[in-house]
């Protein structure tokens, strides 16, 4: 089953307003007319709505970097789904190793969040992956599956189509240091396997895998080349025009 490319840029803690509406402006002069790849950008909240007016009439979609779980009330400093609907985002990434290594989340408490995200009609990117540690201690299949399992938990199979996962082992995100093309293949396979444990085969093969950690214009190609390789989740080579439009042009060309 074909699957779309999906390159998403997770600036993080990163650009002002102005320096993100410059850098989506030239992302959107590189790449954001064409329609093969789909391309989003992740900016930090305080500069959505910026960005969010350079892109009206734009291919690329817009995604968050974090929603809280209920949808209002007294909770400084979130923000809701129907806050970030409102300024046309598409995907939000929940789960990503620095909030659980940073703030304390887990699997199971991200699972609320997911759950908002798709009944608040956004797409959630849920990220997983393992330590050196427990890769050193071959353990990396177990924590992908128990994430996917508690993270999952009570998603809807009516909503898999609106889910994204992004592979990230953790040792190789801004590290410099990349899985090769045949251990991020072996991980994103046994995440296929797991996703159709619990949505069916026909389900799992719709649903995109991203890979995270250290992607960039040199690298992209091996690693999207991957049968389970649907994509990237891109850190630091998103701060980039250059670097990340070079991702998304190697997604390109395997697609000519």
């Amino acid at each position: 089953m074909s699957r779309k490319y999906l390159i998403a840029g997770n600036w993080k803690m990163n650009k002002t307003a102005s320096e993100s509406g410059l850098l989506v402006q030239q992302i959107h002069s590189s790449v954001g007319s064409q329609s093969t790849v789909q391309v989003a950008v992740c900016p930090p909240f305080t500069s959505m709505g910026k960005v969010s007016e350079e892109l009206e009439g734009s291919q690329i979609a817009l995604g968050a970097q974090n929603v809280y779980h209920e949808a209002s009330g007294a909770y400084t400093g979130e923000v809701s789904a129907e806050m970030l609907r409102d300024l046309y985002v598409t995907y939000v990434i929940l789960g990503h190793s620095e909030r659980r290594q940073y703030f304390g989340e887990t699997s199971k408490s991200v699972n609320n969040k997911i759950l908002s995200t798709v009944a608040g009609n956004l797409k959630p990117i849920y990220c997983i992956g393992e330590t050196i540690e427990q890769r050193e201690r071959n353990e990396t299949l177990d924590v992908v599956r128990t994430q996917i399992r508690e993270g999952l938990e009570n998603f809807s199979d009516s909503e898999v189509e609106n889910l994204v996962i992004a592979y990230e082992p953790v040792w190789a995100i801004g590290t410099g240091k990349t899985a090769t093309d045949d251990m991020a293949q072996e991980v994103h396979s046994f995440i296929r396997k797991t996703l159709a444990e619990l949505f069916g085969e026909n389900a799992a093969e719709t649903i995109r895998i991203l890979y995270g950690g250290s992607m960039n214009a040199g690298n992209a190609s091996g690693l999207l080349s991957q049968p389970d390789v649907d994509g990237g989740l891109i850190g630091g080579a998103s701060l980039s025009q250059k670097s990340f439009c070079g991702i998304v042009q190697a997604a390109l060309d395997l697609e000519a």
